[in-house]
């Protein structure tokens, strides 16, 4: 059966909270409907054709996830059971399926917490200009990908649109206070190594990953996604070879062929071949087999 792309949804019988490059988040008073199309973006513009089976596959991992950290800490995480649904949205249960979250409403933290394993992606184009990530000295003589002595959290601020900007510690406790920075430093870090070791038994990297936190009744809780391959670079354990970029279970093969095209990065997209399409569609369901099974 021929999977449907879903690119746009329209929930006509609830608000509308905000529209993202991949998600669609309606508001249902104290509570928030989100839901993950197949829309993908690259080098922050979203482009024309989407990829099958991604939403539902980003749903499933964050799932996952919130379920295997809830002991390190609450999550946003009402349901997922569409039957349980408030009965307005009954009429959309096939929209709905398998691809949307109903959650609580928090006050979003305005912070990306983004913990690094590996040197890649920013943190090594940061560090070749000054041997540091977000302020933190790191050992002379590292090369791409090169794996961290420990982890490191290196935040960045929440871009409404455009790229985040990599920020220190001193800049977090600046915009959310100095507890809540440490506590956010911690918390991250302990889901990262819990979730790395249990990534490794199953063959796969986490290089590096970031989660979003939001207060609810005075307390924080994680939100969003969580641990997906668009949150996450996961690399294959088996192919690791220091020294350069790394194959990943990610978009990273729609951003390789635009880089090959040379399109100047700017909207309107090209839109994708059906192989570059099919074949970031594999990766997406790769990671969701090896992580879930």
């Amino acid at each position: 059966m021929l999977e449907i792309v879903l690119l746009n949804t329209n929930i006509k019988d609830v608000r509308t909270h905000s529209k993202g490059k991949v998600r669609d988040i309606y508001d249902l008073g104290d509570k928030l409907l989100i839901i993950a199309t197949d829309r993908i973006s690259a080098f922050d513009v979203i482009l024309p054709n989407g990829i099958p089976h991604k939403g539902k596959v980003l749903t499933a991992l964050s799932l996952y996830w919130f379920e295997q950290t809830r002991d390190i800490i609450k999550n946003h995480l009402i349901t997922a059971d569409v039957a349980a649904y408030p009965i307005e949205l009954a009429k959309y249960k096939d929209v709905l399926a398998e691809r949307s979250m109903l959650v609580k409403k928090t006050k979003v933290l305005p912070v990306e917490c983004v913990v690094r394993g590996y040197l890649a992606g920013s943190g090594w184009k940061e560090y070749q200009m000054n041997q540091s990530v977000c302020g933190i000295k790191l050992p002379a003589g590292l090369v791409e990908s090169a794996k961290l002595q420990e982890p490191i959290f290196t935040p960045s601020t929440k871009a409404t649109s455009g790229h985040d900007i990599n920020i220190t510690h001193s800049q977090i406790e600046d915009i959310v206070g100095v507890e809540t920075a440490k506590y956010l430093k911690e918390v991250s870090i302990r889901i990262f190594e819990f979730a790395s070791n249990e990534l490794e038994s199953k063959g796969i990297i986490l290089a590096d990953t970031k989660f979003e936190f939001g207060v609810f009744e005075d307390e924080i809780i994680l939100i969003d996604e969580v641990l997906t391959p668009d949150s996450s670079r996961f690399w294959p354990g088996d192919e690791y070879c220091p020294g350069k970029s790394q194959p990943s279970f990610d978009k990273q093969f729609v951003r390789d062929y635009l880089e090959k095209i040379k399109w100047d990065k700017n909207p309107p997209a090209p839109t994708l071949p059906d192989i570059i399409v099919k074949k970031t569609s594999e990766k997406y369901l790769e990671a969701y087999r090896r992580i879930i099974n």
